[in-house]
């Protein structure tokens, strides 16, 4: 099976053309240490509010239907269906796939993932930065900010790209967001009944500007991913590769806007 360009980007998106993509993976394990009674409880490693944990289940469940259960022609199916392609949009010429995909791509396409590396990385940064964004501001506005940001992301993917035919798919859109969210409260988190969640005010755009660990956190990602993104194509506008303009979409996105969905905020 043929397959694009991978790279190595933090939760990068992939363009596919075809699926079937070689599995690559790492499993790692925690062994179980014993405590004693007298030792004082600890926080779990690892909590999970439930709105990340239906994503990371969606996202996995999806990779493995389409990898282990469904047939190449189901796949194909599903591609065509669920990616964001560009040129749905902007050509005159019927484009594979039924209408519907119209309205739902701009939202399924960040459920799938190209390849194994794709899923976990993408899962990892989730974790990482969904959590504290989902305790601060709970489940419905969470499932509505991963919308809005694949949405967002989506948008300037197609602004740049808008005569492109090839499918774009990965969860990396939100997940830039919810990195641009964190941005917005400088990456203070603080402890809450054994999980973490963002503190304090929102930083104005201001105050975000003169921040040094924001400017340093931005410049160093607005680096990898272009790096990256152009590094995965060879500088085409037409290879298959990671989309690094649906990142900053994404991130810019969550970063503008999650004052909308900040619980906090209407208080």
């Amino acid at each position: 099976a043929r397959r694009a360009v991978q790279g190595n980007s933090l939760g990068g998106f992939f363009l596919v053309t075809v699926n079937g993509m070689v599995l690559r993976g790492v499993c790692l394990l925690t062994p179980l240490i014993p405590r004693s009674p007298q030792s004082p409880p600890r926080e779990p490693l690892l909590f999970l509010p439930k709105s990340v944990t239906l994503f990371l289940g969606l996202c996995a469940g999806l990779y493995v239907l389409q990898n282990f259960v469904f047939t190449p022609d189901m796949n194909l199916l599903i591609l065509l269906n669920g990616a964001f392609i560009p040129a749905r949009y902007s050509s005159s010429m019927p484009m594979p796939g039924s209408g519907f995909s119209l309205i739902t791509s701009p939202v399924t396409y960040s459920l799938m993932h190209g390849s194994f590396a794709h899923l976990a990385v993408n899962m990892i940064w989730l974790a990482a930065f969904g959590a504290p964004l989902a305790e601060r501001i709970g489940t419905k506005r969470f499932v509505l900010f991963w919308a809005f940001t694949a949405i967002s992301a989506a948008l300037l993917h197609y602004a740049l790209h808008a005569s492109s035919g090839l499918p774009l798919v990965g969860a990396s859109g939100s997940i830039s967001g919810m990195m641009g969210a964190a941005a917005r409260f400088g990456f203070r988190t603080e402890a809450t009944a054994g999980a973490r969640v963002l503190s304090g005010e929102q930083l104005s755009l201001g105050e975000a500007a003169a921040n040094r660990t924001v400017l340093t956190f931005v410049g160093v990602w607005m680096l990898v991913n272009f790096i990256s993104g152009i590094g995965s194509t060879g500088g085409s506008n037409n290879s298959a590769g990671i989309a690094w303009e649906a990142h900053i979409g994404g991130f810019l996105a969550g970063f503008l806007a999650v004052s909308l969905f900040d619980r906090a905020s209407r208080t």
